[in-house]
């Protein structure tokens, strides 16, 4: 049932529901029969970049993927309350799972925690058109939580959601949903991709153009479709012209979420912190060979795109914030803040407004890995804040600096404070000094970082 490591106990693959494709889940009460011993399958999808570099196969995959894991100290029993955290994956809303190796849970679990990470339906099979099958996942997961985790050493009262990119958005997705109201109880989103929640419009003709793909006329005639078929015509979506990348992603308004969800979010409460890094979109443009030999023409369109009347100034500010960056990273740039960061200080500056609880902070650290050209990318803080560096792929992505094991137990450090006390231990976000908390090889409170590109995109 358990496999034990020193001072953690690891209880992989727990089948929290069952579902019918394209169907809400039903919870399977827990017990010993409901345990596989070992991880469960990740939901159906075609392998992303680190699927692929983590050598993860369709044997890996199964359309009943409903599984979720528990780590927690050896020490931990019924009356130990201890705090949980509650890990959402990311990967577009299309990739991933709850059992990469990035997420094992054993370093927070030691800090006095109990760890679940959790798999929920993706693409099609979690999100086509407003049904929002992967959000219900989640909020089933959490249900399970509420009646289990106290077995393991738990405190149901006090669980804290946390995730990057989709699953960062996913953590504000739950914050707005008044289904899982009183599910949990404290909020970290890293680098989460708040444009990709759609509308019900968007969410309605990307269902059009995914039946369309298939070749069938309704979702029930898309239920026969064999796992296969389903992913072939999610491919072809996928590569459809999209400014938000939001072909199969949570709807606003769709099952579970309001339509006005980010304002739903930014009134909720409870503690929360959000965070972005400064390259995001290195992750994308390092290897993406029409950037490679990208000049001038390609720049001043990307920022004529953007920022219109203002591309001029804009392009004076971000040469002078990233001097001598070649185009590439220029235009990662721009994205990064299109994508990441500015939503994030959006939502941080209505929660303030609102004098909801909310701090930021900033991941700066670049690393070495392929000759420094993914600088601080999209996901590279999320071995930092797992503590887990010595995990399969890290170093190919991070390098070896020996400065990142010091990050990685400030970073874990911080999360383990804001779920056990309310709070990490930088000061609160407000709209006058607007405290952030820059990540790098020092750790540094700081006062409105790039506050001249967020002016620019001020409405």
């Amino acid at each position: 049932m358990s496999v034990t490591t020193p001072n953690i106990t690891r209880t992989l693959g727990i089948r929290f529901a069952r579902a019918q494709r394209f169907a809400a889940p039903v919870a399977v009460p827990f017990g010993p029969d409901q345990v596989l011993g070992h991880y469960g399958p990740l939901s159906p999808q075609v392998p992303g970049m680190m699927e692929s570099s983590l050598g993860i196969t369709s044997a890996d995959m199964d359309e009943d993927c409903l599984y979720l894991n528990v780590f927690a100290p050896d020490s931990a029993s019924s009356d130990s309350k201890l705090p949980v955290l509650f890990w959402i994956h990311g990967g577009a809303y299309t990739n991933g799972g709850g059992s990469i190796p990035w997420y094992e849970g054993s370093a927070l679990a030691a800090r006095g925690h109990v760890v679940v990470t959790v798999n929920y339906r993706l693409g099609a099979f979690g999100f086509l058109g407003e049904s929002n099958c992967g959000t219900l996942d989640q909020i089933c997961a959490l249900e399970w939580v509420q009646s289990n985790i106290a077995a393991f050493g738990g405190n149901p009262a006090n669980v804290t959601i946390f995730g990057e990119s989709a699953g960062g958005s996913a953590v504000i997705t739950l914050m707005s949903s008044p289904d899982a109201k009183g599910l949990f109880h404290r909020a970290w989103a890293m680098s989460p991709s708040i444009n990709q929640v759609r509308d019900q419009r968007s969410a309605t003709q990307w269902q059009k153009a995914f039946l369309d793909a298939a070749g069938v006329s309704s979702v029930a005639d898309a239920r026969a479709l064999s796992v296969d078929d389903v992913l072939t015509a999610q491919q072809k979506v996928l590569l459809m012209t999209s400014k938000n990348f939001d072909m199969f992603t949570p709807t606003a308004g769709g099952e579970a979420l309001p339509v006005e969800w980010l304002e739903a979010a930014a009134h909720n409460p409870i503690p929360f912190c959000i965070g972005t890094n400064k390259d995001e979109n290195c992750l994308w443009t390092a290897f993406d060979p029409t950037l490679a030999t990208a000049g001038e023409d390609t720049w001043t369109k990307v920022l004529a795109a953007q920022f219109g009347d203002k591309a001029k100034d804009a392009k004076a500010l971000y040469e002078s914030i990233r001097p001598g960056a070649i185009v590439s990273h220029l235009v990662a740039s721009v994205q990064t803040d299109h994508s990441f960061r500015q939503p994030a200080l959006r939502l941080s500056e209505r929660r303030a407004q609102l004098q909801t609880p909310t701090w930021m902070y900033w991941f700066t650290w670049e690393s070495t890995a392929f000759g420094g050209a993914l600088h601080s990318c999209h996901a590279i803080d999320i071995p930092f804040v797992f503590d887990n560096l010595d995990a399969n792929g890290v170093e190919m992505m991070l390098g070896d600096g020996p400065e990142r094991q010091a990050i990685a137990d400030r970073l874990a450090d911080e999360l383990s404070s804001h779920s056990k006390h309310g709070h990490p231990t930088w000061e609160q976000f407000n709209l006058d000094s607007r405290p952030t908390l820059k990540v790098d090889t020092s750790i540094e409170l700081a006062s409105d970082p790039e506050g001249a590109v967020r002016s620019l995109f001020d409405r």
